[in-house]
């Protein structure tokens, strides 16, 4: 199939398709991470103010965590109607899944108002997100990689990671203007609730230019020819595709490993162990996420040209060495931070070849959901374990945080040995 499409060029539509992707994509994962910007202040009229300050952040970043815990059963649910049902209603549904409970949470009553009910009826509006945002990744690899022609798989992905990549590029932002604009009292007394409620704004605007898309080629034709799934995908994918599932969780777990502790965790480590001022944190943040939305590009281009297996074993080569250099550096020369966090930042990109390999380990019928359940059950479990076992390590070791980015580089070599040989579509 496609053998007549993989000649083809990319097209205006294949580019409005994209485009189209990708903004949704950086819209949507701006409403999942902009609570971790405002922790603080949510922390502070979320939960009483007689509890102790360790025991509120901890409270406040496990009801982050519960974003990410249940991004499987969210992801696994709306890719199951995806393999039957359709990639484009999902995508359109997933978006709106996010949108309100970030509308939600920017009308929510505080403890002052409501008591115990506001952290409560705040962890259920993460819970939707979460539900949300593990329908969407997946769903938008899928999407993208089945509406252009196979060779350009790599380079599609690589786009639509980028623009997850300016969500959070964007909350950076949200987050630094609305801490420049306002003093800590006026966050706290009501212009904390902004952010959220542009991001319910955003999500619907982008849903709505989601009807300009069209269902994926590779989908209609399988509906068509009445080769949808036979059974549960899920049942099939576990029984038959247990080599895939592997390689895409570990491929996975590099991931996220790259993308939380370099471009989530470092800025908070900046502060603490390297004394560097919170905004030239952010400043240098911004940069590398910048280098990241680029690497992502350059790496899936990459893919296309010369197979997964060799990108990802320099990548991640080079992932492991930058970050070396870059924590082993700062202590003797911060005045670096900028270049060499840029360029980190850059390195983690080869992250962007990762979801080419997830699309095409397996095949249409069970994609959506092969790719679903392989990567929020990895992401549930090390993007959500990746935070503590770092802060455990860097409490024997300040170096913690860069031996763990490289142990798991070490991990994306290994498993790059063991992709298999790419079938187009």
């Amino acid at each position: 199939m496609h053998n007549t499409e993989t000649a083809r060029p990319l097209t205006r539509q294949d580019y409005k398709t994209l485009s189209l992707a990708a903004l949704g994509g950086a819209l949507e994962f701006y409403d999942f991470i902009i609570f971790v910007f405002f922790a603080n202040a949510i922390g502070q009229l979320f939960f009483p103010p007689e509890m102790p300050d360790w025991l509120r952040t901890f409270q406040t970043f496990g009801i982050f965590a519960a974003g990410y815990v249940v991004r499987p059963l969210g992801g696994i649910v709306m890719a199951h109607f995806g393999d039957l049902l359709g990639r484009k209603r999902m995508f359109t549904l997933s978006i709106l899944m996010m949108a309100l409970p970030t509308l939600a949470i920017g009308l929510l009553p505080t403890y002052a108002n409501i008591g115990l009910a506001a952290p409560i009826l705040l962890l259920l509006m993460r819970v939707f997100q979460g539900a949300a945002v593990g329908g969407e990744v997946p769903g938008a690899w899928v999407f993208v990689s089945e509406h252009v022609p196979a060779r350009y798989t790599g380079y599609a992905c690589g786009v639509l990671t980028a623009g997850l990549t300016f969500g959070i590029l964007l909350g950076s932002l949200v987050a630094t203007a609305l801490n420049t604009a306002y003093k800590m009292d006026e966050v706290l007394a009501g212009a904390w609730r902004v952010p959220f409620l542009l991001g319910g704004v955003f999500g619907l605007g982008a849903m709505y230019l989601r009807r300009w898309l069209h269902e994926t080629p590779v989908f209609a034709e399988m509906a068509q020819r009445k080769a949808l799934a036979a059974e549960m995908p899920l049942k099939s994918v576990l029984r038959n595709h247990r080599s895939a599932v592997t390689v895409s969780m570990l491929l996975t777990w590099m991931l996220s490993a790259g993308i939380v502790v370099v471009i989530l965790m470092t800025p908070v480590l900046l502060q603490k162990f390297y004394h560097i001022d919170a905004r030239t944190s952010l400043v240098a943040n911004t940069i590398a996420t910048l280098g990241l939305a680029i690497g992502c590009v350059f790496y899936g281009a990459l893919a296309d040209k010369l197979g997964a297996k060799p990108v990802l074993l320099v990548g991640s080569l080079l992932l492991a060495i930058c970050t070396y250099v870059f924590y082993t550096t700062l202590r003797v020369q911060p005045e670096l931070l900028l270049p060499l966090y840029g360029l980190t930042g850059f390195c983690v990109g080869v992250v962007g070849a990762v979801p080419c390999v997830l699309v095409q380990a397996f095949p249409p019928q069970v994609r959506f959901s092969g790719l679903s359940f392989s990567y929020n059950l990895s992401y549930a479990i090390f993007g959500g374990l990746t935070p503590v076992v770092v802060t455990l390590m860097l409490k024997s070791d300040p170096l913690g945080a860069a031996w763990y980015v490289i142990a798991v580089c070490i991990v994306g070599m290994l498993t790059a040995l063991f992709i298999p040989k790419a079938e187009l579509h």
